[in-house]
């Protein structure tokens, strides 16, 4: 399992994964019965956001991200290099990717944001899309087609209860013991600042994995933080692990 989240606000597209991949393993006793299913934490250095550099997108997976038991790295690398062009514009990506994800693994519980500025008659305009394999979907979550305008906002994926529970509307015990709804405080993506916006997306990460680390649960969350900041001048990382020497060698 993984947690990703991609944050759009007016001046900028923050993505945003933690790095842990969980593996189930099966087995079986030594008389042939079989064992129950465990979900164990193969790395804590899985690349689960990515930046198309000649494209100006970026692209987070969760869900099953080994298909074909290979990395999605391996698979983005591959996508790049045999159906990708240059100038491919952030909508044309996000079909290629689909595609080649559906020809190849029909039925995958895998899913992506894929993000980016496309210009439109001179102006940079922001597109984020939530894409799945296996459901066939495709959507374009940043735009309001009814009144035809971009919204501002956040979207997440993978293991999401903690922040969901967090930022949904919930219900609290009031007087007489009965429940009532309780107060909901809106976040106004709309005025949300750039450096706000990445304080954000990290926020959602880390809350995700600190709470976890306290449940009686899996710890499929965790690691490091990965963030990439697109904007229509420029895409950077802002935070991204590198290779090194680990202390124990």
């Amino acid at each position: 399992m993984s947690f990703v989240i991609t944050v759009y606000v007016p001046e900028a597209i923050v993505m945003a994964s933690d790095s842990r991949q969980s593996i189930t393993i099966t087995g079986q006793t030594p008389d042939g019965k079989k064992m129950p299913p465990v979900e164990t934490v193969a790395s804590d250095f899985t690349y689960k956001t990515f930046l198309l550099r000649k494209q100006r997108v970026g692209i987070a997976v969760y869900g099953n991200s080994l298909l074909g038991k290979v990395q999605m790295e391996s698979h983005i690398k591959r996508l790049e290099e045999e159906k990708l062009n240059d100038g491919d514009s952030v909508d044309k990506v996000a079909d290629k990717l689909i595609s080649y994800c559906q020809e190849r693994f029909p039925g995958a519980d895998t899913a992506f944001h894929i993000a980016g500025f496309k210009k439109e008659k001179g102006i940079s305009i922001p597109y984020v899309y939530t894409c799945h394999i296996g459901r066939k979907e495709m959507n374009r979550v940043n735009f309001n087609s009814s009144a035809n305008q971009v919204m501002y906002g956040c979207s997440w994926g993978g293991q999401s209860d903690v922040i969901s529970t967090i930022l949904k509307p919930y219900q609290i015990w009031g007087p007489n013991n009965k429940p009532i709804a309780a107060p909901r405080f809106p976040i106004i993506y709309d005025s949300m600042n750039v450096q706000d916006a990445i304080d954000f997306a990290v926020y959602a990460v880390r809350i995700t994995i600190d709470t976890m680390r306290f449940q009686a649960r899996v710890k499929n969350v965790g690691g490091s933080i990965d963030v990439l900041l697109l904007i229509p001048e420029e895409e950077k990382w802002v935070q991204r692990k590198e290779l090194h020497i680990s202390n124990s060698a």
